[in-house]
């Protein structure tokens, strides 16, 4: 018995490997210590981002979180790679579907995990202020269902006013 669990151990760090997923170095990240950033630019203003793990630009595994305030909101997108997500405090609620209708969604509390597949159009709202945590393959890439809702566009909604 000791000798499957030798091979499955030695196997599974042995494909880590041959991926290009050999962690350098053990690290820890304890809450205060966390480094939080302005979130980039493909996300709503008001979120923070802290990476935790990897590069999510780059080819590869990451980790990283999101602190989102209460009354936050992601319209309807989807991700080109799936992406593992848990809810470490706070509530949001989760949709799917072409337009962010609270009628139709899912409240997901702290201790919440969602494994969202590739392509999935989905939408979330943040109902108190909250930290999510998303473990994914990179680069990591937001696409909006509707381009006026991507901000790195900078398209005013229709009927909004002109400045």
């Amino acid at each position: 018995m000791k000798a499957r669990i030798a091979i499955v151990v030695v196997g599974t760090l042995a494909c880590g490997v041959a991926r290009g997923e050999a962690i350098e170095a053990h690290r820890v990240f304890l809450p205060q210590d966390i480094k939080w950033e302005t979130a980039p630019s493909s996300l709503p203003g008001g979120a923070e981002m802290a990476v935790l793990y990897g590069d999510p630009t780059r080819e590869g595994d990451f980790v990283v979180r999101i602190k989102a305030p209460k009354g936050y909101r992601v319209p309807p997108h989807t991700h080109p790679k799936a992406e593992l997500v848990t809810i470490i405090s706070g509530a949001f609620s989760f949709g799917r579907g072409q337009a962010a209708d609270r009628a139709s969604f899912e409240k997901l509390p702290a201790g919440s995990f969602l494994s969202m597949p590739a392509g999935v159009l989905h939408y979330v709202f943040v109902d108190e202020d909250s930290v999510l945590q998303i473990n994914a393959s990179g680069p990591w890439k937001i696409d909006y269902y509707d381009p006026k809702d991507d901000p790195r566009l900078n398209i005013a909604p229709a009927g909004a006013p002109v400045r």
